[in-house]
């Protein structure tokens, strides 16, 4: 008569993946956004994994959470294992769906640079379906399921580099001949992007203090489009704004313009195939 003992149950994956979060993210409240629940789900799910193990992953106190000598030790395998887990589920998904790309993307990105090319990409390559999800911080594209990351950075394959300077209307382009001027006028002011005032002020006028005085919008593509309505004058991210210059509904009245560091740059985790649509999709981009 054969023995056949009990299994012993394994891990449960959810507790495992909440944990991992959690030690690479630093708190409980950052991986509960990126994993999609609540804090108290990840907070439970840690608690359920080390009652389980009957040792503790984290020290808790007021200030938060910090890992243990456990945690610490055993954390970079299991970042590992992940990191390889979303690459298989990319992998499954592009080879279930391969005529699928799904683009990750700044709003005003989306908007103003990513938008104009798509008619283009549409018409070069019609049996491609392009999605396209905007939000505020770039993916982990190990582990979301997104194709390709559109965002400034440092990261990936320069599509445009990024310069600073003041735009405006026509009709109020003759009230601005230098960066004095800017102090008689509305300021249109970007909340996402609310210290380029500054930056390029410190350099087009240094050592003279500025302020910018004007409405102030939490899409940068309504800034925009109220600076071409001349409702006042908008620190312009060139790559941004290049349809409106070519238009003419914009204009660059100064000539001071700052470079950013961060070039606009196309990303992904995984390496893009010549002939695969994600790899056609980024080099007509690239190219763009």
């Amino acid at each position: 008569m054969s023995v056949a003992p009990p299994r012993p149950k394994d891990l449960a994956l959810n507790a495992l993946r909440a944990f991992e979060a959690a030690a690479r993210l630093g708190g409980f409240a950052a991986a509960a956004v990126e994993l999609g629940v609540t804090p108290g789900a990840v907070t439970a799910h840690v608690k359920a994994l080390e009652d389980r193990l009957g040792a503790a992953l984290f020290a808790r106190s007021a200030k938060g959470v910090e890992l243990t000598t456990l945690g610490a030790r055993v954390l970079p395998g299991f970042t590992e294992a992940f990191d390889a887990l979303g690459l298989a589920q990319h992998h499954l998904r592009s080879e279930a769906a391969p005529r699928a790309v799904h683009i990750a993307t700044l709003p005003a990105i989306a908007q103003l640079w990513l938008s104009p090319r798509l008619p283009a990409l549409r018409a070069a390559m019609p049996e491609v379906a392009i999605s396209i999800t905007a939000m505020e911080v770039p993916p982990n594209l190990k582990r979301a399921p997104y194709d390709l990351s559109l965002f400034p950075g440092d990261q990936g394959q320069v599509v445009a580099e990024d310069w600073l300077f003041p735009v405006c209307a026509p009709a109020l382009a003759n009230r601005l001949a230098r960066p004095e001027d800017l102090n008689t006028l509305p300021c249109l002011i970007d909340l996402a992007w609310a210290g380029d005032w500054q930056l390029w002020s410190a350099q087009a006028m240094p050592g003279k203090p500025f302020a910018p005085r004007g409405p102030v919008f939490s899409l940068y593509a309504l800034a925009v489009e109220e600076a071409a309505n001349g409702a006042g004058v908008l620190m312009a991210h060139g790559a941004l704004v290049a349809g409106h210059l070519q238009r003419g509904t914009l204009v660059a009245p100064l000539s001071q313009r700052v470079k950013l560091p961060q070039a606009l740059r196309l990303w992904s985790a995984r390496s893009l195939r010549a002939g695969h649509p994600v790899g056609r999709v980024a080099r007509a981009l690239g190219a763009s």
